[in-house]
C-alpha cells in the first residue's frame, strides 16, 4: 500500500486557479486518460482537502453528474459541509496521521489516493506518510492559483521514476519520495 498524490497541474506550478476551480483542464478534453485510468484501479481509499470537495459539489450541481468515487473517501476540513446520499465520505480534521492509519486498514492491499489539494498533500509529506507524487504538467499558465505543493522539498530531493508525453501535449511525471532519516522515524 502506498500513499501517492496524482495530479494536474499548470506549467507554473497551479494545481487550481485563484478561485479553486478547476475548469482551465477542460479544455483538453473529458476524459482523465488512459495513465489515470490505470493508476484509480490500483486505488482503494481516497483523501482530499475541503476546496476540492466543494468544487466537486460545484461541478456535480452544473454537470448533473452523481459522485465519482465508489470508494471510501476521506474529506479534511473543519467546517461543516454537505453530504452526498449514497457516497461513503467522511469528514475528518486534525493531524493526518491517526486517519491515515483507518485509512490503510480500510484500503488494505490497495493504494491511498491524495487528490487535492496541495496543502493537505504537504501535511502527508511532513508526517512522512508520502510514498508518490503523479504531476500531469498541462501546456498553460495560470499566473495565479493554489500551488501544486507548498512545501520546500529539497535535500533529499524527490527521485524520478519516469517522465512520458501523452495526449493534449501534457507530461507525466512519476516520483519518489525521499526522507531523511529523521523524517522517515516519523512515519516508522
Amino acid at each position: 500500500m502506498k500513499t501517492q498524490f496524482f495530479t494536474a497541474t499548470s506549467l507554473d506550478g497551479f494545481i487550481a486557479d485563484a478561485d479553486h476551480s478547476l475548469e482551465w483542464l477542460f479544455q483538453f478534453g473529458a476524459g482523465p486518460g488512459e495513465e489515470y485510468e490505470a493508476f484509480i484501479r490500483d486505488v482503494g481509499v481516497i483523501a482530499m482537502g475541503s476546496h476540492t470537495y466543494e468544487w466537486l459539489l460545484r461541478h456535480m450541481a452544473v454537470s448533473g453528474d452523481a459522485w465519482y468515487y465508489e470508494i471510501p473517501t476521506w474529506v479534511f476540513t473543519s467546517r461543516t459541509l454537505p453530504i452526498i446520499d449514497g457516497a461513503d465520505i467522511r469528514f475528518v480534521s486534525g493531524d493526518v496521521r491517526p486517519v491515515h492509519e483507518q485509512m490503510e486498514a480500510i484500503a488494505g492491499e490497495k493504494n491511498l489516493w491524495i487528490t487535492g489539494g496541495g496543502e493537505l498533500v504537504g501535511q502527508f509529506y511532513d508526517a512522512g506518510l508520502l510514498d508518490d507524487l503523479f504531476v500531469q504538467i498541462a501546456p498553460v499558465t495560470l499566473g495565479s492559483g493554489m500551488p501544486l505543493l507548498p512545501r520546500k522539498i529539497a535535500s533529499p530531493p524527490l527521485r524520478l521514476v519516469s517522465c512520458k508525453t501523452h495526449s493534449a501535449g501534457f507530461l507525466l511525471t512519476h516520483y519518489q519520495v525521499v526522507y531523511d532519516d529523521k523524517t522517515r522515524e516519523a512515519k516508522d
